[in-house]
């Protein structure tokens, strides 16, 4: 794609990305589609001052407490394997998970599961939501019943009620195993100031990669006393969401998604931004006749 290209690119559009950690590379992809970057990060990650929930869920799992775990993310699965070592082997860990089954939602949790050498029996598909995630249970409910069943679910930031509402309800007894938590950034001087080039209309695109962002987008607003602004300048604007579970968020604060992307990744997410922008622009900034 040549960024001269003006109906697949942003073509100078402002656009603005929550990012953190990937602050740099979406800036950098942005770019090359043509789009002048701002990005503002809105989150960081925290390991929880007690690991208590995790440390519990390492000695359940030793004393064969378990007969699901379900592992959401990547950095999760991870940092759960780092508190259970503090007080076991890591090839004990591991061993363990190996007489149970262990489910998936995704890529990222995938990748650290192989990594591991663990027999991964159930994994959600795209786009790797919670509703994905009981779906391809009931899929399999001949050989994971869930009834009675000792489902251990590990958490990242917000806790999924849905999901463990949808696990219960199937009969299974939940424990929700919290590994790490988002705050708000330690400098939030650019997601304030970026909250304020909405509220001016100075932005064009804004792209939303997790819920977490939408969260702190809206609670630093309110703080500002801008929520209304911002809502009205975003009616405005395109509004770009990853997938189901940051659109659902958005909803929930009545901001509506203008687009997702075929696939619930960064990339997808810019390129299908840019080449439908200046479309869903003139049809939002078109005065009604």
């Amino acid at each position: 794609m040549k960024n001269g290209d003006s109906k697949k690119n942003f073509a100078g559009l402002r656009v603005l990305s929550l990012e953190s950690r990937r602050g740099p590379e979406i800036a950098k992809v942005i770019a090359n589609y043509g789009g002048r970057a701002v990005v503002a990060p809105s989150m960081r990650e925290i390991s929880l001052e007690s690991n208590t929930e995790a440390l519990a869920f390492g000695r359940k799992l030793m004393e064969g407490e378990f007969d699901m775990v379900i592992f959401l993310t990547g950095v999760g699965t991870r940092g759960l394997g780092r508190v259970v070592e503090t007080i076991y082997p890591l090839e004990q860990y591991l061993a363990e998970l190996r007489k149970i089954a262990v489910v998936a939602r995704g890529p990222k949790p995938v990748a650290v599961l192989k990594e591991w050498n663990i027999p991964i029996a159930v994994t959600a598909p795209e786009p790797n939501t919670w509703r994905e995630i009981l779906r391809a249970l009931d899929e399999n409910s001949a050989m994971f019943p869930l009834k009675g069943w000792r489902v251990a679910v590990q958490e990242y930031g917000v806790s999924n009620g849905n999901l463990l509402a949808g696990l219960a309800k199937r009969g299974a007894h939940v424990t929700s195993v919290p590994v790490y938590e988002w705050a708000l950034p330690e400098d939030i001087e650019p997601l304030r100031s970026a909250i304020s080039a909405i509220a001016r209309n100075e932005l064009d695109v804004v792209l939303f990669t997790t819920a977490t962002q939408a969260d702190h987008l809206l609670q630093i607003a309110a703080q500002m006393n801008e929520q209304n602004a911002l809502r009205s300048a975003l009616s405005r604007m395109v509004v770009a969401s990853i997938g189901p579970m940051t659109s659902e968020r958005l909803r929930e604060f009545g901001i509506i998604p203008d687009l997702e992307p075929a696939h619930p990744k960064m990339g997808y997410l810019v390129s299908e931004t840019a080449e439908r922008s200046a479309e869903i622009l003139r049809q939002k900034r078109t005065p009604a006749k």
